[in-house]
């Protein structure tokens, strides 16, 4: 049996029950980078601890070394987690390793994790879905890697969903672009999440416009998340931290003013 086990966001008092269970249990555990350390200080110390890599611009362990390790220690007998930041089936490669472990014979479960896709907005107070504003939420990568489907984002710039983009820091002005060059108002309400539960967490309620800047003069750091549509705009904080200063600062502020006190008015409206 292997164990695909998701971290959460960092805060171990967001594991569920049964990911608590798992690591108690553990005798082997092959962890990502992004596995925050309070969550390993969770396993027994007899649990010996496999640290594999996986962070975005970073040297990172084969996938496929990643699965005959799996299938080896499994082999072996022992209880094995594969511990992943988040959950497992979230850009987390966690359906190519349940796959490699199906095809050797190996039993598998996957214990699903507190996305940092929902865990960072609501962090910040950003409900990702309100029926007042959007019609839903996507989760895209902005870094879609080796063999990967790059995003629509034209269309998504189109859908008037919730945008949470993972591993996209590196690539906000790219994306930023495109967004607007598919008809997103630059004036769009957006945040950078650093570190969601954690105490090294950061972040910045910015425009789709000015998010590049806000990234470059604040530094944030990996792992981040951008978080952009009109659900952003109610959060308490986005008058308080960005709102009408980060407009006021940019170009056509008037009229970008006039749409934001617009777009505001009939939130709290409805």
């Amino acid at each position: 049996m292997v164990s695909l086990v998701g971290a959460g966001p960092g805060d171990p008092e967001l594991l569920t029950v049964k990911a608590m269970k798992r690591l108690q249990q553990a005798e082997v555990v092959l962890t990502d980078d992004l596995v925050d350390a309070r969550v390993l200080a969770c396993l027994p110390a007899s649990a010996r601890v496999l640290r594999v890599g996986k962070r975005g611009g970073c040297v990172s362990t084969e996938q496929r070394f990643i699965h005959e390790l799996m299938i080896r220690e499994a082999r072996a007998g022992a209880r094995v987690v594969r511990l992943k930041g988040g959950d497992p089936f979230v850009f987390g490669r966690g359906g190519e390793e349940v796959d490699a472990l199906r095809e050797a014979g190996i039993e598998v479960e996957v214990i699903n994790g507190l996305s940092a896709g929902l865990a960072a907005p609501a962090a910040v107070g950003v409900p990702v879905t309100d029926r007042r504003c959007t019609p839903g939420v996507a989760f895209v990568t902005g870094h879609n890697g080796e063999h990967g489907i790059a995003p629509d984002w034209a269309a998504l710039a189109k859908s008037r969903l919730t945008l949470v983009v993972y591993m996209g820091l590196a690539r906000a002005a790219v994306i930023s672009q495109a967004l607007q060059d598919g008809g997103l108002s630059a004036s769009t309400p957006a945040v950078i999440v650093s570190a969601a539960h954690t105490p090294r967490q950061r972040e910045c309620f910015t425009t789709l416009a000015e998010l590049p800047v806000a990234i470059e003069r604040e530094g944030l750091p990996s792992p981040a998340l951008l978080v952009i549509g009109e659900v952003v705009a109610l959060s308490p904080r986005w008058r308080e931290v960005a709102g009408l200063a980060a407009l006021e600062t940019s170009g056509g502020a008037e009229a970008r003013l006039a749409e934001a006190l617009q777009a505001e008015a009939a939130f709290r409206a409805a």
